[in-house]
């Protein structure tokens, strides 16, 4: 289930305290100070729940969440926070480092710690909210970690992720697969700070151990439409050797082309299934997912879904509800 605030659908002269009040339900304690208070105050936020972790989206008119000492030491139940700025320069300061956020760009925030967070004029941003607990990492691991996030080789991995887990909250939030996405998130969270925590000791070869098939996972999901990707190119890109990425894989009991044909056809079928599609011919979705041989892109489908991609294509366009 997901949690929405539009302060379009509330009285002008209660929003102020209709965002206070969502902000201390979605996310932590923290004051809400709004640029102009006494004028058009616009904010939408949005939680989505991915098991133990979820999503916070935040849109808003100038909009300032100052987390003070009190607070943090009050709060029971601790939060890392990573958040990819969407419109507007963030202003973030914590812990002695202050930080430009730019449109794009991922920060971290450690909400057991005071902090202040800022934009002017329309902005917009999108986290994901994971319990410390559930990081598994020491709190001074984490800190070192935030002021040096771009110095790890994680970092637009990992950005890409928040990005497209805030672009599609609300579908993958209602997902029946979407703990197990919050876990997967988490892994790659955990990856991501102890890589840029430059001097956190043995925790950074055992966790970046730890989290390898999570991040080949991701990467793999993220060049699916790459026709050249090949086994040695993914080792290549985790700097390991072909034989120890087919080993992890068979530890996992995870057969590595089978499971990226497999996730080749559930995207083209994905695709099939959208109306601006029908001006495509099946042998470009083809192409688009990766398969340069429409026949046995075909041969496959029809394996997989008991249809071939035109068959499927006419189902998803008959099932589609018609207009008015």
């Amino acid at each position: 289930m997901g949690f929405v605030l539009d302060t379009a659908e509330i009285a002008p002269g209660d929003r102020v305290e209709a965002v206070y009040a969502a902000v201390m339900q979605a996310s932590v304690p923290s004051y809400v100070i709004h640029e102009d208070p006494d004028g058009d105050v616009r904010t939408r936020l949005e939680v989505w729940d991915l098991g133990s972790a979820n999503v916070f989206i935040a849109r808003s008119t100038g909009l300032q969440l100052l987390r003070t000492a009190k607070q943090a030491r009050q709060d029971a139940a601790p939060v890392v926070a990573l958040s990819v700025q969407l419109l507007a320069d963030g202003r973030h300061e914590q812990l002695g480092h202050r930080q430009i956020v730019r449109p794009g760009s991922l920060m971290m925030m450690d909400l057991s710690s005071p902090y202040d967070f800022s934009w002017s004029g329309e902005g917009a941003a999108g986290c994901l909210q994971i319990p410390i607990d559930q990081v598994g990492l020491p709190v001074d691991v984490i800190r070192r970690a935030a002021a040096n996030l771009p110095a790890s080789p994680l970092y637009e991995l990992v950005t890409d992720h928040v990005s497209h887990l805030v672009r599609d909250a609300a579908r993958l939030g209602t997902d029946p697969a979407a703990p197990a996405l919050g876990r997967a998130s988490t892994e790659l969270a955990r990856a991501l700070l102890v890589s840029a925590a430059a001097h956190a000791g043995p925790h950074t070869r055992e966790v970046l151990a730890e989290t390898l098939l999570t991040r080949i996972r991701a990467y793999v999901r993220q060049h699916l439409t790459d026709p050249d990707l090949r086994p040695a190119g993914i080792a290549a890109a985790h700097n390991i050797s072909l034989r120890y990425l087919y080993k992890i894989c068979t530890q996992a009991d995870l057969s590595l082309e089978q499971w990226i044909i497999g996730e080749r056809l559930q995207g083209a079928r994905e695709e099939l299934m959208r109306p601006e599609s029908g001006r495509l011919t099946i042998a470009v979705v083809a192409r688009r997912w990766g398969f340069v041989d429409p026949t046995h892109f075909t041969r496959r489908f029809r394996g997989a879904y008991g249809l071939s991609p035109s068959e499927w294509r006419r189902v998803a366009a008959q099932s589609r509800p018609g207009p008015g």
